[in-house]
């Protein structure tokens, strides 16, 4: 018995070997197979058409942008369009599971993989070494590093100037903002925010808890959560006082009581601007009031709003003392600081009842409204895309789900009956066509802060945009006019013109009650840093006779489209033009 069992438990023995082994030949003949099917693979797709004749573009699409609307901001294109996306699916279909396809996707495939697998490992070092230590304050930061601090966002002490760069900031950025803002020291946390003051936080934290690498430069610490890594930049300012922009806001009549107006002042023989404007930056005032000898130093506010400026010839003298003894009129400039009254913002701490869309078309000023709206009622504002560039410059409601309902309003360009009535209410902002068709045009080619070459202007994609968009400006308007739940309709031009009436419509129209001192907080900020930079052409007239004509047509039935509906027409700069 004892012999039977010994050899049933040799053969066993024998079998698992056997099946180990066939299981390891399998195995290796299986990935011998995949490496010459991929070398196969390879040579035939060096063998193939380039990349440039592998997705032949109709000849109407060049320089037509079309991609998902959650990741460009091109929703939506025109009949017209539609036809392209057609002619163009069909040959990459044909090329679908071609080997250059396969080539290039497995390529790309591992570059996400890479991609991210760096991304994990740098967010999950606690980047504590020495090493480290040692070379992130380094004399390349030309400010002197302080120390690492708590910071409150309750009771901030730098609080002087706030900068948002979630994908390029770096210490010397930081640095040099502050400094050209006559700032003494300068914060950075959360590896891209950046904050400017003139007063150290109170708390002082262990170093290693600033364990946040800068997004816009490798081996540098950029705070950490709560924590601030701050630095003096006094030396600095002596270069960036050159830079800095002190703005005359104009001749005004001097309140009654300037003391209680104002909170700092300062009285000096042979005062001047300079001396001023560097006195109300120290401490922290975005306005420098001059009368005669007298400096003094605050904010906008409802007893000195600079609405009604009055001539200047009336201001001619306020450095003489017949002229500061009547006392009538002063002398307004902006300093380089940022009112900060304003800069506050958060997320819904509840669900909103209220679905409130932000549409417009492309270009009609849908993200300076957002900038507008943010900071009044100091809530973010979502959007139906994810905007990675807008969200690096703060607009953190970028990355909430758009239906989260944590933001106060949420931009959309969509139009269609379906994209509508999803929202309970809409604020519809229009602009001008033709101010609208560049402005895209420029984002299209040159982002949100730049300006198309003079080479697009004139290429063959100019004239197929207008084309294709024009319509779309109008189809927009009419969609909204005929779905709408709930409509508030603001033309750009308005909101520009009278910023703090329209702006207090909005905001109640989102159900908010704001002070009149914010809202002259966001006026006094009311270009925030969305204005376009770099060589603007002066005098240029993209526009043919032909598409001017097209343009008044949709402009017209548009303008009755809007009576029709007992709104307000389009401001009579729109048409003829």
């Amino acid at each position: 018995m004892a012999k039977a069992f010994f050899r049933l438990q040799k053969f066993l023995r024998r079998t698992q070997f056997l099946l180990f082994f066939l299981t390891a030949a399998y195995l290796m003949a299986g990935s011998l197979l995949l490496l010459q099917r991929t070398r196969l693979v390879i040579q035939q797709g060096s063998r193939g058409t380039s990349a440039n004749q592998a997705l032949p573009v109709p000849e109407g699409m060049a320089g037509v942008g079309i991609a998902d609307p959650r990741t460009l901001q091109n929703p939506r294109p025109s009949p017209r369009l539609l036809v392209g996306m057609d002619a163009m699916r069909e040959p990459a279909l044909d090329q679908r599971h071609g080997p250059r396809w396969l080539v290039s996707r497995n390529s790309e495939l591992r570059q996400l993989r890479r991609r991210w697998f760096h991304r994990f490992i740098s967010d999950q070092e606690p980047m504590q070494t020495a090493g480290f230590k040692a070379m992130k304050h380094t004399a390349e930061h030309q400010g002197t590093y302080v120390g690492c601090f708590s910071d409150d966002s309750r009771e901030r002490t730098l609080k002087g100037a706030v900068f948002y760069d979630l994908r390029k900031m770096t210490v010397s950025h930081c640095q040099e903002a502050c400094a050209e803002r006559a700032y003494t020291y300068a914060g950075l946390a959360y590896g891209a925010e950046c904050y400017c003051g003139n007063t150290l936080p109170a708390t002082t934290s262990k170093p290693e808890e600033c364990n946040s690498e800068c997004k816009g430069e490798k081996g540098s610490v950029c705070g950490g959560v709560n924590r601030l890594s701050v630095y003096r930049v006094e030396e600095l300012r002596a270069g960036a006082r050159r830079r800095r922009n002190v703005i005359y806001r104009g001749c005004f009549r001097a309140p009654e009581n300037l003391t209680d107006t104002f909170p700092a002042s300062l009285i000096q023989p042979n005062l001047t601007v300079e001396m001023c404007s560097e006195f109300c930056s120290k401490k922290e005032f975005p306005l420098a009031v001059i009368r005669g000898r007298e400096c003094y130093c605050g904010f906008p506010t409802g007893r000195f709003s600079l609405h009604d400026g009055a001539d200047g010839q009336l201001c001619s003298g306020t450095h003489n003392a017949s002229s500061a003894a009547q006392g009538k009129y002063c002398l307004v400039y902006q300093t380089p600081v940022q009112d900060t009254r304003c800069t506050d913002r958060k997320f819904l701490t509840t669900k909103s009842k209220v679905f409130v869309a932000l549409s417009s078309f492309p270009g009609a000023g849908n993200t300076w409204a957002r900038h507008l709206i943010e900071h009044a009622t100091g809530y973010y504002t979502g959007s139906y895309y994810f905007d990675g560039a807008l969200y690096n410059k703060g607009f953190k409601g970028e990355k909430d789900h758009w239906r989260s309902r944590r933001t106060i309003c949420v931009k959309t360009h969509e139009s269609g009956k379906t994209e509508i009535e999803m929202f309970d209410s809409a604020i519809l902002l229009i602009r001008n066509p033709f101010k609208s068709l560049m402005a895209e045009f420029n984002r299209k080619y040159a982002g949100h802060l730049g300006y198309a070459t003079d080479r697009n202007w004139k290429s063959k994609e100019w004239p197929d945009f207008v084309n294709s968009y024009a319509s779309w400006w109008a189809s927009h308007v009419l969609d909204w006019l005929r779905y709408g739940k709930h409509l508030l309709v603001v033309h750009y031009e308005d909101l520009k013109q009278n910023l703090i009436p329209k702006l207090r419509e909005m905001v109640e129209f989102l159900n908010m009650t704001v002070t009149e001192d914010r809202l002259l907080c966001v006026e006094n900020n009311r270009d925030g840093n969305f204005k376009r930079s770099g060589a603007k052409q002066k005098d240029f007239e993209p526009f043919t006779q032909e598409m001017k004509d097209l343009i008044n047509r949709y402009i017209l039935t548009v303008d009755e489209a809007l009576r029709g509906r007992n709104f307000t027409g389009l401001p009579r700069e729109y048409v003829p033009r």
